[in-house]
Order: C-alpha cells, then sequence, then structure tokens
C-alpha cells in the first residue's frame, strides 16, 4: 500500500515532467513570428477589440486586452448571478464567450512569442496553470523593428 505503482509513475509523467518540456523550451530567437506588436488599449477600447475579434486567432493581444476582457467577462458573470439565482443566464453567456475567450487568449499567447496552442498546459494542475498564468503577465516580446531602434 505504500509503495509507488507504474500508474503512480505515469501520472507524475504527464503532471509534471510534460509541462516542464513545454515550460522551459525557449520561444524561437528573432522577430514575433505572430505579426506587430499589439498596442496598449484602455478598458473599453479592449472590451471593443474583445468583441470585434470574435474568433480571430491570428495576430497578437495586448497585456490590457487580456486583462480587461478577464475583467468584463468576471463583471458580467457576476452581475448575471445576482440576477438570475438558477445560473441559466450565466450559463448562456458563458457559452457565448467561451470562443472569444480561447481566440484572446491564444493571441496573448502569441504576444509573448508561444502558440495559442500552450494555453492546453492549463489543464495540467499545477505547474502548467502557473507557467501560464505567468505568460499571460508577461512583458510582450518586441517585433524586429523595434529591436533594432532600442539597440
Amino acid at each position: 500500500m505504500g509503495s509507488f505503482s507504474l500508474w503512480h509513475w505515469l501520472i507524475l509523467l504527464i503532471v509534471i515532467v510534460v509541462p516542464v518540456i513545454f515550460i522551459f523550451r525557449k520561444p524561437p530567437a528573432g522577430p514575433n513570428r505572430f505579426g506587430g506588436l499589439a498596442q496598449p488599449m484602455g478598458f473599453g477600447q479592449a472590451i471593443g477589440s474583445y468583441f470585434k475579434n470574435y474568433v480571430t486567432f491570428r495576430g497578437r493581444a495586448s497585456r490590457s486586452e487580456f486583462w480587461y476582457s478577464a475583467l468584463f467577462l468576471s463583471l458580467v458573470a457576476i452581475a448575471l448571478l445576482v440576477v438570475d439565482r438558477s445560473q441559466t443566464l450565466n450559463r448562456i453567456w458563458s457559452l457565448a464567450t467561451f470562443l472569444p475567450w480561447i481566440a484572446v487568449a491564444a493571441r496573448r499567447l502569441h504576444d509573448v512569442n508561444r502558440s495559442g496552442w500552450h494555453q492546453l498546459l492549463w489543464f495540467l494542475f499545477p505547474i502548467g496553470t502557473i507557467a501560464v498564468l505567468v505568460w499571460y503577465c508577461r512583458a510582450p516580446t518586441a517585433d524586429h523593428a523595434r529591436e533594432t531602434v532600442f539597440a
């Protein structure tokens, strides 16, 4: 009962080793491959951009666009929970904003020169979740033109 079985080792391998491989792999060197630098936005601009780029997975999203969108979605979800205790409206809101949230998260990862597929690491708790959160908070990687100006 006190020994580790093969299944325990496989679970540890999947939950710890696999995310670590993706986390410590450096993004490609050189200019950001996902386009030009994303511009910082105010709250209203970020919400407008969030819904304008409803399922656009190309390009980059600035930190302000990502975090203001997260704040907006959370505030609306809380308001819907207060209004409708049965959570029907909240479920409809969650379904309506699921794909745009995946898209803005992918664009945010593009801003730090990571593939949008890296957000799947979120499911490998706790290491993958922490890594994705850190990437969401990181400053954007500059494009090649900007690097030559400031170098």
